[in-house]
Protein backbone atom coordinates (compact mmCIF):
# COMPACT_ATOMS: atom_id res chain seq x y z
CA UNK A 1 0.00 0.00 0.00
CA UNK A 2 2.77 2.45 0.94
CA UNK A 3 4.69 1.59 -2.24
CA UNK A 4 1.57 2.25 -4.34
CA UNK A 5 1.07 5.62 -2.64
CA UNK A 6 4.67 6.56 -3.42
CA UNK A 7 4.18 5.48 -7.03
CA UNK A 8 1.33 7.99 -7.32
CA UNK A 9 3.84 10.83 -6.93
CA UNK A 10 6.60 9.27 -9.05
CA UNK A 11 4.56 9.71 -12.23
CA UNK A 12 4.79 13.40 -13.18
CA UNK A 13 1.43 13.63 -14.97
CA UNK A 14 -0.43 11.77 -12.22
CA UNK A 15 1.28 13.85 -9.54
CA UNK A 16 0.13 17.08 -11.23
CA UNK A 17 -3.43 15.79 -11.49
CA UNK A 18 -3.58 14.79 -7.82
CA UNK A 19 -2.07 18.07 -6.61
CA UNK A 20 -4.44 20.05 -8.83
CA UNK A 21 -7.42 18.13 -7.42
CA UNK A 22 -6.25 18.75 -3.85
CA UNK A 23 -5.82 22.46 -4.61
CA UNK A 24 -9.39 22.71 -5.92
CA UNK A 25 -10.69 20.91 -2.82
CA UNK A 26 -8.81 23.30 -0.53
CA UNK A 27 -10.25 26.30 -2.39
CA UNK A 28 -13.71 24.80 -2.06
CA UNK A 29 -13.36 24.36 1.69
CA UNK A 30 -12.02 27.91 2.06
CA UNK A 31 -15.05 29.27 0.19
CA UNK A 32 -17.33 27.26 2.48
CA UNK A 33 -16.24 29.44 5.42
CA UNK A 34 -16.39 32.87 3.74
CA UNK A 35 -19.76 34.44 4.63
CA UNK A 36 -21.80 36.24 2.03
CA UNK A 37 -21.97 40.08 2.26
CA UNK A 38 -24.52 41.47 4.68
CA UNK A 39 -24.60 38.43 6.96
CA UNK A 40 -24.51 38.88 10.73
CA UNK A 41 -21.77 36.35 11.55
CA UNK A 42 -22.44 36.59 15.29
CA UNK A 43 -25.83 34.95 14.79
CA UNK A 44 -24.55 32.09 12.63
CA UNK A 45 -23.79 29.74 15.55
CA UNK A 46 -27.44 29.67 16.65
CA UNK A 47 -28.53 28.52 13.20
CA UNK A 48 -25.77 25.90 13.14
CA UNK A 49 -26.95 24.53 16.50
CA UNK A 50 -30.46 24.15 15.12
CA UNK A 51 -29.11 22.21 12.15
CA UNK A 52 -27.46 19.75 14.57
CA UNK A 53 -30.93 18.86 15.81
CA UNK A 54 -31.77 17.31 12.45
CA UNK A 55 -34.91 18.18 10.54
CA UNK A 56 -35.16 20.54 7.58
CA UNK A 57 -31.97 22.49 8.28
CA UNK A 58 -29.87 19.33 8.59
CA UNK A 59 -31.35 18.00 5.35
CA UNK A 60 -30.82 21.26 3.46
CA UNK A 61 -27.13 21.43 4.34
CA UNK A 62 -26.39 17.78 3.51
CA UNK A 63 -24.64 18.67 0.23
CA UNK A 64 -23.29 22.05 1.33
CA UNK A 65 -20.70 20.80 3.82
CA UNK A 66 -22.14 23.00 6.55
CA UNK A 67 -21.74 26.18 4.50
CA UNK A 68 -25.52 26.69 4.23
CA UNK A 69 -25.95 27.39 7.94
CA UNK A 70 -23.08 29.89 7.77
CA UNK A 71 -24.57 31.41 4.60
CA UNK A 72 -21.15 31.15 2.95
CA UNK A 73 -20.24 31.91 -0.65
CA UNK A 74 -20.65 28.22 -1.52
CA UNK A 75 -23.83 27.84 0.55
CA UNK A 76 -25.82 26.29 -2.31
CA UNK A 77 -23.11 23.75 -3.06
CA UNK A 78 -23.55 21.73 -6.25
CA UNK A 79 -27.24 21.00 -5.59
CA UNK A 80 -28.44 23.31 -8.42
CA UNK A 81 -26.17 21.45 -10.85
CA UNK A 82 -27.50 18.07 -9.70
CA UNK A 83 -31.07 19.28 -10.10
CA UNK A 84 -30.30 20.66 -13.56
CA UNK A 85 -28.67 17.37 -14.58
CA UNK A 86 -31.73 15.40 -13.44
CA UNK A 87 -34.03 17.72 -15.39
CA UNK A 88 -31.93 17.42 -18.56
CA UNK A 89 -31.81 13.62 -18.33
CA UNK A 90 -35.56 13.38 -17.81
CA UNK A 91 -36.17 15.80 -20.69
CA UNK A 92 -33.93 13.63 -22.85
CA UNK A 93 -36.62 10.94 -22.70
CA UNK A 94 -39.54 13.21 -23.67
CA UNK A 95 -37.99 16.01 -25.77
CA UNK A 96 -36.91 14.83 -29.26
CA UNK A 97 -34.28 17.59 -29.66
CA UNK A 98 -32.43 16.63 -26.49
CA UNK A 99 -32.70 12.95 -27.39
CA UNK A 100 -31.14 13.82 -30.75
CA UNK A 101 -28.28 15.58 -28.97
CA UNK A 102 -27.71 12.48 -26.84
CA UNK A 103 -27.21 10.44 -30.00
CA UNK A 104 -24.74 12.88 -31.60
CA UNK A 105 -21.77 11.85 -29.48
CA UNK A 106 -19.32 14.51 -28.30
CA UNK A 107 -20.98 17.35 -30.24
CA UNK A 108 -24.38 16.69 -28.73
CA UNK A 109 -22.90 16.20 -25.27
CA UNK A 110 -21.34 19.68 -25.44
CA UNK A 111 -24.76 21.16 -26.23
CA UNK A 112 -26.37 19.29 -23.33
CA UNK A 113 -23.58 20.43 -21.00
CA UNK A 114 -24.02 24.05 -22.08
CA UNK A 115 -27.77 24.00 -21.46
CA UNK A 116 -27.19 22.26 -18.13
CA UNK A 117 -24.95 25.18 -17.13
CA UNK A 118 -27.62 27.72 -18.08
CA UNK A 119 -30.25 25.80 -16.13
CA UNK A 120 -27.89 25.50 -13.14
CA UNK A 121 -27.43 29.27 -12.94
CA UNK A 122 -31.21 29.84 -13.21
CA UNK A 123 -31.92 27.32 -10.43
CA UNK A 124 -29.13 28.85 -8.30
CA UNK A 125 -30.69 32.32 -8.61
CA UNK A 126 -34.11 30.98 -7.58
CA UNK A 127 -32.71 29.04 -4.61
CA UNK A 128 -30.49 31.94 -3.50
CA UNK A 129 -33.49 34.29 -3.54
CA UNK A 130 -35.53 31.80 -1.52
CA UNK A 131 -32.80 31.37 1.08
CA UNK A 132 -32.28 35.14 1.35
CA UNK A 133 -35.92 35.54 2.37
CA UNK A 134 -35.92 32.42 4.54
CA UNK A 135 -32.84 33.37 6.52
CA UNK A 136 -34.02 36.94 6.96
CA UNK A 137 -35.48 35.71 10.26
CA UNK A 138 -32.56 33.40 11.01
CA UNK A 139 -34.29 30.34 9.62
CA UNK A 140 -37.11 30.64 12.15
CA UNK A 141 -39.72 29.87 9.51
CA UNK A 142 -37.92 26.59 8.88
CA UNK A 143 -37.27 25.48 12.41
CA UNK A 144 -40.42 26.90 13.90
CA UNK A 145 -38.45 28.74 16.59
CA UNK A 146 -37.65 32.34 17.35
CA UNK A 147 -34.19 33.79 17.49
CA UNK A 148 -31.45 35.44 15.49
CA UNK A 149 -31.63 37.46 12.30
CA UNK A 150 -28.91 36.66 9.74
CA UNK A 151 -29.84 39.59 7.46
CA UNK A 152 -30.32 42.59 9.75
CA UNK A 153 -30.23 45.13 6.86
CA UNK A 154 -32.88 43.50 4.72
CA UNK A 155 -33.56 45.56 1.59
CA UNK A 156 -33.32 45.11 -2.16
CA UNK A 157 -29.64 46.06 -2.29
CA UNK A 158 -28.59 43.49 0.33
CA UNK A 159 -30.79 40.77 -1.15
CA UNK A 160 -29.41 41.41 -4.64
CA UNK A 161 -25.82 41.18 -3.43
CA UNK A 162 -26.53 37.98 -1.50
CA UNK A 163 -28.32 36.38 -4.46
CA UNK A 164 -25.54 37.31 -6.88
CA UNK A 165 -22.90 36.04 -4.45
CA UNK A 166 -24.55 32.65 -3.92
CA UNK A 167 -25.34 32.20 -7.62
CA UNK A 168 -21.77 33.15 -8.56
CA UNK A 169 -20.50 30.70 -5.93
CA UNK A 170 -22.51 27.89 -7.53
CA UNK A 171 -21.23 28.84 -11.00
CA UNK A 172 -17.67 28.86 -9.67
CA UNK A 173 -18.17 25.43 -8.07
CA UNK A 174 -19.55 24.10 -11.36
CA UNK A 175 -16.47 25.42 -13.18
CA UNK A 176 -14.14 23.95 -10.52
CA UNK A 177 -15.85 20.57 -10.82
CA UNK A 178 -15.41 20.55 -14.59
CA UNK A 179 -11.75 21.55 -14.18
CA UNK A 180 -11.18 18.66 -11.78
CA UNK A 181 -12.72 16.25 -14.29
CA UNK A 182 -10.55 17.59 -17.12
CA UNK A 183 -7.24 18.34 -15.42
CA UNK A 184 -7.49 16.47 -12.13
CA UNK A 185 -8.36 12.95 -11.10
CA UNK A 186 -11.86 11.56 -10.68
CA UNK A 187 -15.26 13.10 -11.38
CA UNK A 188 -15.15 16.71 -10.19
CA UNK A 189 -18.79 17.10 -9.16
CA UNK A 190 -18.83 13.79 -7.32
CA UNK A 191 -15.63 14.69 -5.46
CA UNK A 192 -17.08 18.04 -4.35
CA UNK A 193 -20.21 16.27 -3.11
CA UNK A 194 -18.07 13.73 -1.25
CA UNK A 195 -16.02 16.46 0.44
CA UNK A 196 -19.25 18.19 1.45
CA UNK A 197 -20.83 15.17 3.10
CA UNK A 198 -17.70 13.95 4.93
CA UNK A 199 -16.66 17.41 6.17
CA UNK A 200 -19.27 17.17 8.93
CA UNK A 201 -18.13 13.73 10.18
CA UNK A 202 -15.55 14.92 12.77
CA UNK A 203 -17.88 17.43 14.40
CA UNK A 204 -20.79 14.99 14.48
CA UNK A 205 -18.55 12.24 15.86
CA UNK A 206 -17.35 14.49 18.65
CA UNK A 207 -20.96 15.38 19.49
CA UNK A 208 -21.91 11.71 19.73
CA UNK A 209 -18.91 11.05 21.98
CA UNK A 210 -19.73 14.00 24.23
CA UNK A 211 -23.46 13.35 24.54
CA UNK A 212 -23.82 9.56 24.19
CA UNK A 213 -20.47 8.23 25.38
CA UNK A 214 -17.58 6.23 23.96
CA UNK A 215 -19.66 3.09 23.41
CA UNK A 216 -22.09 4.94 21.19
CA UNK A 217 -19.23 6.31 19.12
CA UNK A 218 -17.74 2.79 18.91
CA UNK A 219 -21.05 1.44 17.56
CA UNK A 220 -21.18 4.19 14.95
CA UNK A 221 -17.58 3.52 13.84
CA UNK A 222 -18.27 -0.22 13.66
CA UNK A 223 -21.31 0.43 11.47
CA UNK A 224 -19.21 2.66 9.23
CA UNK A 225 -16.47 0.03 8.89
CA UNK A 226 -18.97 -2.71 8.02
CA UNK A 227 -20.70 -0.36 5.62
CA UNK A 228 -17.50 0.53 3.76
CA UNK A 229 -16.55 -3.16 3.49
CA UNK A 230 -19.96 -4.08 2.06
CA UNK A 231 -19.92 -1.18 -0.40
CA UNK A 232 -16.46 -2.09 -1.65
CA UNK A 233 -17.47 -5.74 -2.08
CA UNK A 234 -20.64 -4.95 -4.04
CA UNK A 235 -19.02 -2.22 -6.15
CA UNK A 236 -16.43 -4.73 -7.35
CA UNK A 237 -19.03 -7.38 -8.22
CA UNK A 238 -19.93 -7.86 -11.88
CA UNK A 239 -21.52 -10.34 -14.26
CA UNK A 240 -19.32 -11.06 -17.26
CA UNK A 241 -21.19 -11.83 -20.49
CA UNK A 242 -18.86 -13.80 -22.83
CA UNK A 243 -18.62 -12.56 -26.42
CA UNK A 244 -16.89 -14.34 -29.31
CA UNK A 245 -15.86 -12.72 -32.58
CA UNK A 246 -15.76 -14.71 -35.81
CA UNK A 247 -12.61 -14.77 -37.90
CA UNK A 248 -12.57 -12.73 -41.09
CA UNK A 249 -9.97 -12.21 -43.79
CA UNK A 250 -9.16 -8.77 -45.19
CA UNK A 251 -6.46 -8.85 -47.86
CA UNK A 252 -3.70 -11.09 -46.59
CA UNK A 253 -4.50 -10.63 -42.92
CA UNK A 254 -6.93 -12.44 -40.65
CA UNK A 255 -8.86 -10.47 -38.07
CA UNK A 256 -11.09 -11.48 -35.18
CA UNK A 257 -11.37 -14.85 -33.57
CA UNK A 258 -10.73 -13.55 -30.04
CA UNK A 259 -12.92 -13.97 -26.98
CA UNK A 260 -13.88 -11.12 -24.68
CA UNK A 261 -16.69 -10.25 -22.28
CA UNK A 262 -19.13 -7.47 -21.40
CA UNK A 263 -18.77 -6.51 -17.70
CA UNK A 264 -22.17 -5.77 -16.18
CA UNK A 265 -21.73 -4.40 -12.68
CA UNK A 266 -24.11 -5.42 -9.92
CA UNK A 267 -24.40 -1.73 -9.06
CA UNK A 268 -24.34 -0.33 -12.57
CA UNK A 269 -25.55 3.12 -11.49
CA UNK A 270 -22.99 3.69 -8.72
CA UNK A 271 -23.92 6.41 -6.21
CA UNK A 272 -26.02 8.40 -8.71
CA UNK A 273 -29.40 7.00 -7.48
CA UNK A 274 -28.62 8.13 -3.93
CA UNK A 275 -27.64 11.62 -5.12
CA UNK A 276 -30.72 11.87 -7.36
CA UNK A 277 -33.11 10.62 -4.66
CA UNK A 278 -31.73 13.06 -2.09
CA UNK A 279 -31.97 15.91 -4.59
CA UNK A 280 -35.61 15.08 -5.34
CA UNK A 281 -36.37 15.02 -1.60
CA UNK A 282 -34.62 18.39 -1.40
CA UNK A 283 -37.29 20.05 -3.56
CA UNK A 284 -40.36 19.59 -1.29
CA UNK A 285 -38.19 20.47 1.71
CA UNK A 286 -37.20 23.72 0.01
CA UNK A 287 -40.80 24.43 -1.02
CA UNK A 288 -42.00 23.82 2.53
CA UNK A 289 -39.47 26.30 3.82
CA UNK A 290 -40.43 28.90 1.21
CA UNK A 291 -44.23 28.62 1.22
CA UNK A 292 -46.24 30.23 4.04
CA UNK A 293 -48.30 27.07 4.69
CA UNK A 294 -47.61 25.98 8.23
CA UNK A 295 -49.43 22.65 7.82
CA UNK A 296 -47.42 21.63 4.75
CA UNK A 297 -44.17 22.80 6.36
CA UNK A 298 -44.90 20.82 9.53
CA UNK A 299 -45.73 17.67 7.52
CA UNK A 300 -42.52 17.88 5.48
CA UNK A 301 -40.42 18.61 8.56
CA UNK A 302 -41.88 15.63 10.44
CA UNK A 303 -41.81 13.16 7.53
CA UNK A 304 -39.41 13.94 4.67
CA UNK A 305 -36.73 15.73 6.69
CA UNK A 306 -36.51 13.34 9.64
CA UNK A 307 -34.24 10.32 9.36
CA UNK A 308 -36.21 8.45 12.06
CA UNK A 309 -39.57 8.52 10.29
CA UNK A 310 -41.13 5.48 8.58
CA UNK A 311 -42.49 7.61 5.75
CA UNK A 312 -38.96 8.91 5.06
CA UNK A 313 -37.64 5.34 4.91
CA UNK A 314 -40.35 4.19 2.48
CA UNK A 315 -40.10 7.18 0.13
CA UNK A 316 -36.30 7.15 0.09
CA UNK A 317 -36.14 3.41 -0.49
CA UNK A 318 -38.57 3.49 -3.42
CA UNK A 319 -36.82 6.47 -5.02
CA UNK A 320 -33.38 4.88 -4.71
CA UNK A 321 -34.59 1.66 -6.37
CA UNK A 322 -36.45 3.60 -9.07
CA UNK A 323 -33.50 5.86 -9.88
CA UNK A 324 -31.18 2.82 -9.97
CA UNK A 325 -33.30 1.28 -12.75
CA UNK A 326 -33.73 4.67 -14.45
CA UNK A 327 -30.02 5.52 -14.54
CA UNK A 328 -29.03 1.97 -15.53
CA UNK A 329 -31.44 2.16 -18.49
CA UNK A 330 -29.83 5.46 -19.54
CA UNK A 331 -26.21 4.34 -19.25
CA UNK A 332 -26.57 0.84 -20.77
CA UNK A 333 -28.80 0.29 -23.81
CA UNK A 334 -29.15 -3.46 -24.60
CA UNK A 335 -30.43 -2.72 -28.11
CA UNK A 336 -27.45 -0.53 -28.96
CA UNK A 337 -25.01 -2.98 -27.37
CA UNK A 338 -26.49 -5.93 -29.29
CA UNK A 339 -26.33 -3.96 -32.55
CA UNK A 340 -22.68 -3.03 -31.90
CA UNK A 341 -21.78 -6.68 -31.26
CA UNK A 342 -23.54 -7.76 -34.46
CA UNK A 343 -21.83 -5.11 -36.60
CA UNK A 344 -18.42 -6.19 -35.26
CA UNK A 345 -19.08 -9.81 -36.16
CA UNK A 346 -19.48 -10.98 -32.57
CA UNK A 347 -22.05 -13.08 -30.76
CA UNK A 348 -22.87 -14.36 -27.30
CA UNK A 349 -22.34 -18.16 -27.23
CA UNK A 350 -25.69 -19.93 -27.57
CA UNK A 351 -27.56 -16.71 -28.39
CA UNK A 352 -28.48 -15.51 -31.87
CA UNK A 353 -27.13 -12.04 -32.83
CA UNK A 354 -29.56 -9.15 -32.99
CA UNK A 355 -32.92 -9.24 -31.23
CA UNK A 356 -32.21 -12.43 -29.23
CA UNK A 357 -28.98 -10.91 -27.90
CA UNK A 358 -30.87 -7.76 -26.94
CA UNK A 359 -33.45 -9.79 -25.00
CA UNK A 360 -30.72 -11.79 -23.30
CA UNK A 361 -28.81 -8.68 -22.21
CA UNK A 362 -32.04 -7.01 -20.98
CA UNK A 363 -32.92 -10.08 -18.93
CA UNK A 364 -29.47 -10.30 -17.32
CA UNK A 365 -29.41 -6.55 -16.66
CA UNK A 366 -32.83 -6.62 -14.97
CA UNK A 367 -31.77 -9.53 -12.75
CA UNK A 368 -28.55 -7.96 -11.49
CA UNK A 369 -29.98 -4.44 -11.17
CA UNK A 370 -32.56 -5.53 -8.57
CA UNK A 371 -30.06 -6.73 -5.91
CA UNK A 372 -27.84 -3.73 -6.63
CA UNK A 373 -30.76 -1.31 -6.18
CA UNK A 374 -31.93 -3.06 -3.00
CA UNK A 375 -28.37 -2.90 -1.66
CA UNK A 376 -28.24 0.86 -2.28
CA UNK A 377 -31.56 1.35 -0.48
CA UNK A 378 -30.43 -0.83 2.44
CA UNK A 379 -27.12 1.02 2.80
CA UNK A 380 -28.91 4.37 2.72
CA UNK A 381 -31.49 3.44 5.36
CA UNK A 382 -30.21 0.69 7.70
CA UNK A 383 -27.47 2.83 9.36
CA UNK A 384 -30.07 5.52 10.11
CA UNK A 385 -32.34 2.89 11.64
CA UNK A 386 -29.53 1.48 13.79
CA UNK A 387 -28.46 4.93 14.98
CA UNK A 388 -32.03 5.84 15.90
CA UNK A 389 -32.45 2.54 17.75
CA UNK A 390 -29.19 2.53 19.71
CA UNK A 391 -28.70 6.28 20.22
CA UNK A 392 -30.97 8.86 21.77
CA UNK A 393 -32.03 11.32 19.05
CA UNK A 394 -35.21 12.56 20.64
CA UNK A 395 -33.80 15.69 22.26
CA UNK A 396 -32.11 18.77 20.96
CA UNK A 397 -29.00 20.82 21.45
CA UNK A 398 -28.02 23.14 24.19
CA UNK A 399 -26.63 20.53 26.53
CA UNK A 400 -29.34 17.93 26.00
CA UNK A 401 -28.65 14.45 24.76
CA UNK A 402 -29.07 13.33 21.24
CA UNK A 403 -28.21 16.30 19.03
CA UNK A 404 -25.08 14.61 17.75
CA UNK A 405 -26.99 11.50 16.85
CA UNK A 406 -29.74 13.56 15.23
CA UNK A 407 -27.20 15.32 13.06
CA UNK A 408 -25.81 11.92 12.13
CA UNK A 409 -29.21 10.73 10.91
CA UNK A 410 -28.29 10.78 7.20
CA UNK A 411 -25.06 8.84 7.75
CA UNK A 412 -26.09 6.03 5.39
CA UNK A 413 -26.48 8.39 2.45
CA UNK A 414 -23.28 10.23 3.35
CA UNK A 415 -21.05 7.18 3.73
CA UNK A 416 -22.42 5.59 0.54
CA UNK A 417 -21.58 8.71 -1.44
CA UNK A 418 -18.15 8.98 0.19
CA UNK A 419 -17.23 5.32 -0.27
CA UNK A 420 -18.58 5.08 -3.81
CA UNK A 421 -16.84 8.22 -5.05
CA UNK A 422 -13.60 7.30 -3.29
CA UNK A 423 -13.62 3.86 -4.90
CA UNK A 424 -14.23 5.29 -8.38
CA UNK A 425 -11.40 7.79 -7.88
CA UNK A 426 -9.04 5.04 -6.72
CA UNK A 427 -9.95 3.02 -9.82
CA UNK A 428 -8.85 5.93 -12.01
CA UNK A 429 -5.58 6.28 -10.10
CA UNK A 430 -5.10 2.52 -10.33
CA UNK A 431 -5.60 2.52 -14.09
CA UNK A 432 -3.09 5.37 -14.47
CA UNK A 433 -0.49 3.42 -12.44
CA UNK A 434 -1.13 0.16 -14.30
CA UNK A 435 -0.84 1.91 -17.65
CA UNK A 436 2.66 3.05 -16.64
CA UNK A 437 3.72 -0.41 -15.46
CA UNK A 438 3.31 0.35 -11.75
CA UNK A 439 1.47 -1.82 -9.29
CA UNK A 440 -1.91 -0.34 -8.40
CA UNK A 441 -4.02 -0.34 -5.26
CA UNK A 442 -6.78 -2.71 -6.41
CA UNK A 443 -5.99 -6.39 -6.76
Amino acid sequence: MLASMLNMFRVADLRKRILFTLLMIVLYRVGAFIPAPGIDVEQVQLLRDRANQGGVLAFLQLFSGGSLTTFAVFALGVTPYITASIIMQVLGVVVPKIEQWQQQGAVGQRKITQWTRYLTVAIAVIQATSFAFLFNDGGNSISGQSGANLLPNFHIGTVSVVVLTLAAGTALLMWMGELITQKGIGNGMSLLIMISVISAFPAQGSLIHAENGIWALTIVLAVLAALITAITFVEQGQRRIPVQFAKRVQGRRMYGGQNTYIPLKVNQAGVIPIIFATSVLYLPVLLAAALPWDGFRSWVNNNLAQSNNVFYFVITGFMVVGFAYFYTAITFDPAKQADTIRKQGGFVPGIRPGYQTERYLSKILARITLPGALFLAAVALIPSILINVFLDTSQGVGGSAGSGAAGFGFIGISILIAAGVSLETMKQIDSQLTMRNYEGFLK
